[in-house]
């Protein structure tokens, strides 16, 4: 039976979006996820909700247990993750409230777990594909969902996760643009990468909130700017991700 695992996510545990909607606390073999576990259905599917950083977003990107929360989902029978994120733009035509359906990641991270496997079983390593990070099915979803509502999305994008919880210099900001990079967050590596290793599939959707540094005819980005932008467009996410909940099997 399907049972979905959404990341981030907010204003899906609204009422009148989660029925029969309960909290379970889990504890898994790396320790406790960011926060309880929102089991309860959306559109008649099983979901279960977790808030990456926390429900009052108490954790910083950098100490977010991803190992837990990928276990905690996996250990609740989740056969597949969404994912949500704010990002900011390194690419003028994606602009503030962009919906960018990613399909490659860089990992400039440097201080978090990045595998399950702290060692390995005589003659048994594991080392995870990671060529296509992103399950193309469940990107398919969100595209479908995304034109069916008529939101202005890009069809694919590469995001690049810093450590933070500084955003970049602006000499970072233009070598992120030169790498190839379409738009920027804190938070998708390792967990998209977890996720691969846990053989669970994984898709994200990134909304642009803001341009980073990179731009020198606006101000730098900050973290009002980026709350004032997300708050704005909440419900575009949350109405994204009942449509693509819909049209899952």
């Amino acid at each position: 039976m399907t049972k979905i695992g959404i990341i981030g996510g907010s204003g899906l545990d609204n009422p009148d979006l989660m029925q029969d909607a309960h909290d379970v606390e889990v504890e898994t073999s790396y320790g406790s996820p960011s926060a309880p576990l929102k089991m309860g259905t959306i559109a008649g599917k099983n979901v279960v909700l977790l808030a990456r950083h926390g429900r009052e977003h108490t954790i910083p990107p950098t100490f977010v247990n991803y190992r837990a929360n990928i276990q905690a989902l996996k250990d609740a029978g989740c056969t597949l993750i969404l994912a949500t994120t704010a990002c900011g733009s390194l690419r003028a035509e994606i602009d503030r409230g962009h919906l960018v359906i990613l399909d490659q990641f860089i990992d400039f991270t440097r201080r978090r777990p990045v595998s399950f496997y702290e060692e390995f079983e005589p003659h048994g390593a594991v080392h995870t594909g990671m060529a296509d990070p992103f399950d193309k099915t469940l990107r398919g979803v969100f595209n479908q969902a995304c034109d069916s509502l008529d939101l202005t999305h890009h069809k694919a994008g590469t995001v690049i996760t810093i450590e933070g919880s500084r955003f970049s210099t602006r000499a970072e900001s233009n070598m992120f643009r030169m790498w190839g990079a379409d738009v920027i967050n804190m938070s998708v590596a390792p967990e998209c990468i977890l996720a691969n290793e846990a053989g669970i599939p994984y898709a994200a959707v990134a909304m642009s909130t803001d341009y980073d540094c990179w731009k020198t005819d606006e101000a730098p980005v900050t973290w009002e700017e980026i709350l004032e932008v997300f708050q704005g467009n909440v419900e575009k996410v949350t109405s994204l991700l009942v449509e693509a909940i819909k049209n899952i099997d």
